[in-house]
């Protein structure tokens, strides 16, 4: 059984399916399972079929889609070609990691599980449907249900004679050993983020150092909400995209957090270091050079600012000299202690390196060789873009709410890369900011005839002035904008963009200013009183109608609006109704982005 293979491929976006994978692999490792733990889009799919055991943990994401690791994976395994027989040989078990405030909750997990036993493997156990919403988060089904996976993969495999399950209490070793060089070694020349002569479409494993051309507050300056219309300059970076798309920004930590990161663990943030890995085949991280610097490793990869998960106490109580502190870290760990972690972390926000301010004994003790064991890497921020090439050569724009907001701790929560961007001042000298472009899912209609109804409340209005600004420049009319802000004065964004074009006749601009007037008025509220428009547009000019914004209790109340239109104008019965709001959701002549 010592060499008995598991595979654990996870499909994540933000992280949460990874680091569950990642603790599926550590404790394979401690029932002397060789394991690799993969993203699902790494892996050889051809090999597949080879493999007897595999663990599967994802996240869904959007509307429903697979995240962004794992999309070749999902096309390839529906393809039709594939015999029913393919995954004969597969024992399996699906995690899935979802958010039930969504309507599709897990659905990449379901559809996963039920596909693989339509290629003819064998599951373990059913489809395990980790929650969000659940007070104690997705771990209230993770916990139990691995109790159940290792009892029926032992079960399988046991443990050879004379070998038994390693103790928790044991550390494991890290994933990399971290070299310090001699300080005397020379430096690399150069910076480390420098605009270089692009080798391909610039993407995650190689971003564009883009310039920042202007970074502009589009709210008054006495409204609570900062936001930002900034412009990069992209000349010369082979970057191409259209209204819908999506770029991806890498974001850094602010210098004084890097600091004093650096102080409570007695790093020197100019030693320079090489990574090798531990077993023999882990491939180093793509993002970080070699050699590197404390400091560059601090400051573009340690996500000091994120909430830390459960197994970061659990290994942080692992190096803890301290008794207080180690038996607090412990409790964290454990799944009796879930509740109270969710109350001391999660619910203010408490970021990793305020927790390592709250535990200093173990935070000095932490090893060097473990920083890339015990904190994730600093993930990629999406951004709907909010300008059209066609109108701004070049040229690509942005619209950041920046994140800021306050919980019990005194200190202001503030978004790492909304503040960040928030920060750059471009008159200060070459600033620049990594990013590519990534596909949207909004697709506008390719038939210039084909009106468009577009509702974006807030900074939901971002992919809809590319779409404004790509169609006018095509010389499109049948544009109808639904914009909803809070106050006419403070946080109408582009207001005299809008007021130009709805003269030259190219937009039909409805506002709701829901704090201008004592009755709260919001974009569904315009959409019903212009029913009669919408009805025309969409009966008799087959219009197709977006949504864009956060998805709290919008897109439901935009989607009842829009039902109450269909049989107030169109005479449709509330089923009926219900039955045509889905046909136009099939047929994508309704399509939605929102983002919580």
């Amino acid at each position: 059984m010592a060499e008995q293979g598991l595979l654990v491929l996870f499909g994540s976006q933000t992280g949460t399916a990874q680091d569950t994978a990642e603790r599926v692999g550590r404790e394979a490792q401690r029932r002397h399972l060789r394991c690799r733990v993969q993203a699902l889009d790494s892996c050889d799919l051809a090999n597949l079929i080879h493999e007897p055991l595999v663990v599967f943990v994802c996240a869904t994401t959007g509307q429903g889609d697979p995240p962004d690791n794992m999309k070749m994976f999902w096309r390839f395994l529906f393809r039709k070609s594939l015999p029913a027989s393919s995954l004969c040989q597969l024992d399996y078990a699906v995690l899935g990691l979802g958010d039930s405030s969504y309507p599709k909750f897990n659905f990449i997990a379901k559809k996963l599980h039920k596909r693989l036993l339509q290629l003819g493997g064998n599951p373990l156990l059913p489809v395990a449907l980790g929650d969000d919403q659940h007070d104690l988060g997705p771990d209230a089904v993770v916990d139990p249900w691995l109790v159940a996976l290792w009892e029926k993969i032992l079960a399988l495999y046991p443990l050879p004679p004379g070998l038994e399950i390693i103790s928790p209490d044991m550390r494991l070793p890290p994933k990399y050993t971290l070299h310090y060089l001699p300080e005397d070694s020379p430096a690399p020349e150069g910076a480390l983020l420098q605009p270089a002569a692009p080798r391909g479409a610039p993407c995650e494993l190689q971003p564009f150092p883009a310039r920042v051309v202007s970074n502009q507050r589009v709210t008054a300056q006495a409204h609570f909400q900062d936001v930002r219309l900034i412009e990069f300059d992209i000349a010369g970076s082979g970057i191409t995209f259209s209204a819908g798309d999506v770029v991806m920004i890498q974001p850094q930590n602010c210098p004084e957090d890097v600091q004093q990161f650096c102080q409570l663990l007695r790093l020197e943030p100019h030693r320079r270091f090489v990574l090798e890995p531990t077993e023999p085949g882990t491939p180093l991280p793509p993002l970080l050079p070699q050699p590197c610097t404390i400091q560059y490793l601090v400051t573009h990869y340690l996500d000091i600012s994120c909430v830390p998960r459960r197994s970061f106490f659990e290994l942080l109580a692992s190096f803890s000299t301290n008794e207080l502190e180690r038996e607090k870290l412990q409790e964290f760990s454990s799944a009796q202690g879930q509740e109270e972690l969710y109350s001391y972390c999660n619910r203010p926000r408490r970021t990793t390196l305020e927790v390592l301010w709250d535990f200093p004994h173990s935070t000095c003790a932490i090893p060097a060789d473990y920083l890339l064991d015990l904190i994730p890497r600093i993930r990629p921020r999406a951004f709907s873009i909010a300008s059209s090439l066609l109108a701004h050569p070049e040229r690509m724009q942005i619209l950041v709410a920046v994140v800021r907001y306050k919980t019990r701790l005194s200190k202001p929560r503030r978004g790492l890369c909304s503040a960040w961007l928030a920060s750059l001042n471009p008159e200060q000298g070459d600033v620049r900011v990594p990013l590519w472009v990534k596909k949207g899912g909004m697709k506008f209609p390719g038939d210039p005839a084909t009106p468009v109804i577009m509702i974006g409340p807030g900074t939901g209005v971002a992919p809809f002035r590319a779409a404004i600004q790509e169609r006018v420049a095509l010389g499109r009319r049948g544009n109808c904008l639904f914009f909803g802000c809070r106050h006419q004065s403070k946080d109408f964004y582009c207001q005299t963009e809008w007021e130009e074009l709805v003269t030259k006749g190219f937009l039909t601009l409805f506002t709701a200013f829901s704090r201008d007037q004592e009755e709260k008025v919001y974009v569904q509220h315009r959409i019903r009183e212009n029913g009669k428009l919408v009805w025309e547009l969409l009966s008799s000019e087959n219009a197709h109608i977006y949504l864009a914004g956060i998805a709290k209790q919008m897109p439901a109340a935009v989607a009842e609006a829009l039902q109450s239109v269909l049989q107030q104008e169109g005479g449709l019965s509330p089923l009926e109704a219900e039955e045509h709001f889905t046909a136009l959701e099939r047929s994508r002549r309704f399509q939605a982005e929102t983002w919580s």
